[in-house]
């Protein structure tokens, strides 16, 4: 009989090609619902949301922000200053998004329906919102 205990979870995870780059992070929060509006979610670390985030609901993380849905409300990534840290989610339409101290507003108008995730991260100083590509 095969038993995984924490600790045997915890020792194959190290063991992973992708902890060598520093890409896992035990400092992560998984939502599987969707926020509605008038619900805060404040995390040190990251987020990562199964749904969307409505007009009206907010999202503070002092990491990273992955939303595998809609954003529609407040998102604050890298709430602590960290300007590395990026918010990435399938469709990016907040009322408001801020990475770090830089805060953005989408423009007025009809955006375009994307075909991939977008990823929201600072670009010389800016916050720039662009289509998600993978590296390699």
């Amino acid at each position: 009989m095969v038993r995984d205990t924490k600790r045997d979870i915890n020792q194959r995870r190290l063991l992973l090609p992708l902890d060598s780059h520093g890409l896992i992070d035990d400092n992560t929060v998984l939502i599987r619902r969707t926020l509605r509006s008038g619900q805060r979610v404040h995390y040190d670390g990251n987020i990562v949301i199964l749904g969307d985030v409505n007009p009206g609901a907010e999202v503070v993380a002092s990491g990273n922000i992955i939303v595998m849905g809609a954003v529609r409300g407040v998102v604050h990534a890298g709430a602590d200053g960290d300007e590395e840290a990026m918010v990435l989610a399938f469709r990016l339409e907040p009322t408001q998004l801020r990475i770090a101290g830089h805060i953005t507003r989408p423009p007025d108008g009809q955006n375009p329906e994307p075909d991939q995730p977008e990823v929201a991260r600072i670009k010389n100083g800016v916050v720039t919102i662009e289509a998600f590509q993978t590296s390699g």
